[in-house]
């Protein structure tokens, strides 16, 4: 039964992932998986922050959030591969930025989903 749970939040977060994706934006720089996965970052923070919290959320629905939605809308192997090919083209100066952002945003949308959590679910 937990496997349903992930494939059906896995199917709603990449449908999520998929409606960014056609957002029409006209750059070099891969913005929209950047926030794609700032976005999923704060929900996986905010996920584990209402966990965390004494919540009486069952096992399944942990599974659904987390790794199904979560695992399905986040994208860190395009933004692996994206920021490969920014190398590989030379753009050392955007692949540098853009693993930095993807970083150092992703690790403060975890804390910011915490937040706001415990600020939700004291």
């Amino acid at each position: 039964m937990s496997f349903l749970f992930v494939a059906l939040g896995g199917a709603l977060g990449a449908i999520g992932r998929y409606a960014i994706s056609l957002i029409p934006v006209k750059t070099g720089f891969p913005i929209l998986t950047l926030i794609t996965n700032i976005i999923g970052a704060i929900l996986i923070g905010f996920i584990v922050g209402v966990v965390s919290n004494k919540s009486n959320a069952s096992d399944n629905t942990v599974l659904f959030w987390k790794t199904g939605v979560c695992g399905g809308f986040t994208t860190f192997s395009t933004f692996s591969l994206e920021a490969l090919s920014l190398f590989e083209k030379k753009s050392y100066l955007f692949g540098s930025i853009y693993i930095l952002l993807s970083v150092s945003f992703c690790v403060l949308g975890v804390l910011l989903g915490k937040r706001i959590a415990l600020l939700l679910h004291p």
